[in-house]
């Protein structure tokens, strides 16, 4: 660990790593709400490429006033992680054209379990035997939470193809972010991870043919809100997260997204919940909550 990391991320205690994941996933919540309010004047690849255009800087400012320095060079696992999570994006926009809404956003959230399954595997970080009961009861939850909206589309296996690419990269994302958080201060790895993601999407864009300025200057607003929420704050504190919580739990407390993106739909767009859709979103809460049991240790005799 660099000496940068040891200096400014002192020891926390065990709940705050934990905290930060929820109110990262939280802030992330809001990016399908954004993106929905900037449809009208932008596609959706050249919303996420001026999402990360916009973020960049600010990032730059928030790390060189927090670290006094500028940013120390990347690592390869925060250019994969940004590489992963760029293309997670473009899959999962390019997926809700081909397939509904449900099986779109029940199918990426499987890259949740993923990223235990993964970990396991690959850090050999074994998951604890709550882990098990935790996602399948948040697994549950995602998949009433998706039941009763709108379909978006028809069923295509090529969507749910594309949805299911999305998912393994998600699992990717989080353990190249985790990865790179060994080397790397929080700040570090969102600057890179922003500036990795801008150039991908950029590529993606120029690709998909969308144009990269909204047809109506009020078409900024929906980007510039992504990149201060969802970027800044909301990726800003899942990496700051995943760097003090094993990588298994972290894929199990995201899931509490699609609960905000829910919660705030009602609010914002009137599209009340089904009392199936609730009870999913307490499931998810749920599984949150039980991921964070430790198992009882033996009593001495």
């Amino acid at each position: 660990m660099s000496a940068a990391i040891e200096a400014t991320e002192r020891p926390v205690n065990a709940w705050q790593g934990p905290a930060l994941l929820v109110a990262g996933a939280m802030a992330i919540g809001f990016a399908p709400i954004g993106l929905r309010l900037g449809l009208d004047t932008m596609g959706p690849q050249a919303i996420a490429f001026w999402r990360y255009i916009f973020a960049t800087p600010m990032i730059l400012a928030v790390l060189c006033i927090v670290h006094r320095r500028r940013p120390f060079l990347p690592n390869r696992y925060v250019i994969m992680a940004g590489t992963f999570f760029a293309l997670d994006i473009a899959l999962w926009h390019w997926g809700l054209t081909l397939t509904t809404v449900a099986n779109a956003t029940f199918i990426v959230n499987l890259g949740n379990i993923m990223v235990g399954l993964v970990a396991w595997f690959v850090l050999k970080d074994r998951p604890t035997k709550f882990w098990f009961l935790a996602i399948a009861v948040a697994l549950v939850g995602a998949a009433l939470l998706t039941l009763g909206g709108g379909e978006g589309g028809k069923t295509d296996i090529r969507g749910d193809a594309l949805a299911f690419g999305a998912a393994i990269l998600v699992s990717g994302y989080m353990i190249c972010a985790k990865l790179a958080r060994e080397d790397l201060s929080a700040l570090d790895v969102l600057f890179w991870l922003t500036v990795t993601e801008a150039i991908v999407s950029g590529l993606v864009t120029f690709v998909s043919g969308e144009t990269f300025i909204p047809n109506d200057p009020a078409g900024w607003r929906a980007p510039l809100l992504l990149a201060i929420v969802v970027q800044l704050m909301g990726q800003g504190l899942i990496i700051a997260g995943l760097g003090r919580t094993p990588a298994g739990i972290a894929g199990v407390l995201v899931l509490i997204q699609p609960v905000t993106a829910a919660a705030v739909s009602w609010v914002i767009f009137d599209e009340a919940l089904l009392a199936i859709q609730v009870l999913g979103a307490a499931l998810i809460i749920a599984g949150v909550l039980l991921s964070q049991r430790k198992p009882r240790r033996a009593k001495l005799s």
